[in-house]
């Protein structure tokens, strides 16, 4: 899950897309409307998260114009105004979520986790394709039952493939959710995570798209599925 935190305040910031990144998530963090613009033309963002206090340009007119553009991205609002008609007009005006500082991480994480399962049609907190389970809130996955010690990379990936189970993601797809602009990437590193993966599940738990990319494999052991 790929995250844009449009923040002034440099430590709440910094430390929102610290947080985050620790709970598994990448983010990407700027301080103006105007950057937030820039980045949501160049990245597919799974959510934002948004200070209505920015300079220049308020939050409220940052959601109006993306609203107006129709980008679909989930917004969820952040701030220290907390008058009821205040979150309501957020709320009207395109906003998908609300929440008045102070906050926790784990708050924003759960709600942000949400608003991932809404977008995707997801009612139940753990994902099921086949045998494989993922549990989103407690960063768990199981295979047949059994708990996999997987990275956060290596979950990462395995949470964007099943996002959309019937999808084949090109490469720049799946780097595009794994790595923030700040991160360091490895020209191999996708490659790296996907053979560990299908050592540490199941040779046929991610399917290689000669010439496209990756996609979900059946969810069923491969000795089962070839039979």
């Amino acid at each position: 899950m790929r995250v844009l935190i449009v923040e002034d305040d440099p430590q709440l910031g910094d430390a929102l897309a610290a947080g985050l990144r620790q709970l598994g998530m990448a983010t990407d963090w700027f301080r103006t409307g105007t950057e937030a613009d820039d980045a949501l033309v160049a990245v597919p963002y799974d959510a934002v998260v948004l200070d209505l206090g920015l300079p220049g340009r308020d939050g409220m007119q940052c959601l109006a114009r993306w609203r107006s553009r129709e980008y679909e991205v989930p917004v969820l609002i952040l701030t220290a105004q907390d008058a009821v008609e205040r979150r309501i007009a957020g709320l009207d005006a395109g906003a998908d979520d609300y929440l008045v500082k102070p906050i926790t991480i784990d708050e924003l994480a759960a709600r942000l986790r949400a608003l991932q399962r809404r977008t995707g049609g997801r009612a139940q907190p753990v994902w099921q394709h086949g045998e494989l389970e993922y549990d989103p809130a407690a960063r768990v996955v199981r295979w047949r039952g059994r708990m996999l010690d997987l990275t956060g990379r290596e979950m990462a990936v395995l949470a964007a493939l099943m996002a959309q189970p019937n999808r084949v993601l090109s490469k720049t797809q799946l780097q595009e959710k794994l790595y923030g602009w700040a991160d360091e990437l490895e020209s191999n590193a996708l490659e790296v995570h996907v053979h560990r993966l299908r050592r540490k599940i199941d040779p046929g738990i991610v399917r290689t798209v000669r010439g496209v990319g990756y996609a979900l494999g059946s969810g069923r052991p491969a000795d089962v599925t070839s039979r």
